[in-house]
């Protein structure tokens, strides 16, 4: 049984939903975002927060309860505040600059890496170590830090690379003579 399916997502001010079928619309302040709930759990809207059901008791139904609430729940969050995510840049010469759509990154390769800056993500570089991924699309933010950090993986001997902020990198030690 989903103990997270239970709650209802409430819609904060400022924020509005409409549902159709299974397709769930969210606009608000930061935009309008869409998600198709399977046909295995039924979604209604009722005065200011949208309740989700398993319509059986299949096994399915209830795997997919839960994580279509919370789907539901990103929706609302991320038109109304939005999400952020931020990378580290460790090693020396290792740096990122915003020039224009690109994201320009020096991470130790004899060239430096251009990333495309994609629509509806805005990225930041308030320091030469630092990244932020700013955006109202949970998925794609992850998905976009995921990319940068593949770029140049942190390493366990010094800790190199790039890395999400708050990440505990396992060190290694190097050899013995």
């Amino acid at each position: 049984m989903s103990r997270i399916g239970k709650k209802p997502v409430a819609l904060p001010a400022g924020v509005t939903a409409k549902i159709e079928g299974q397709a769930i619309l969210v606009k608000g302040g930061k935009g309008t975002l869409s998600f198709s709930a399977p046909e295995d759990v039924s979604v209604t809207l009722s005065d200011n927060a949208i309740d989700v059901a398993p319509r059986n008791e299949t096994k399915r139904a209830r795997a997919l309860w839960g994580m279509t609430r919370s789907m539901v729940n990103n929706l609302v969050i991320g038109v109304s505040s939005g999400f952020e995510r931020k990378l580290e840049i460790t090693g020396v010469g290792y740096k990122a600059v915003v020039s224009g759509k690109n994201l320009q990154l020096s991470l130790g390769y004899s060239h430096d890496v251009n990333f495309p800056i994609p629509e509806g993500i805005s990225i930041a570089a308030p320091k030469p170590t630092e990244v932020s991924i700013t955006g109202i699309d949970k998925r794609q933010v992850g998905q976009i830090a995921a990319e940068i950090r593949s770029l140049r993986p942190p390493e366990p001997y010094k800790g190199k690379g790039v890395k999400y902020a708050g990440e505990f990198i396992f060190r290694k030690e190097g050899k013995k003579k």
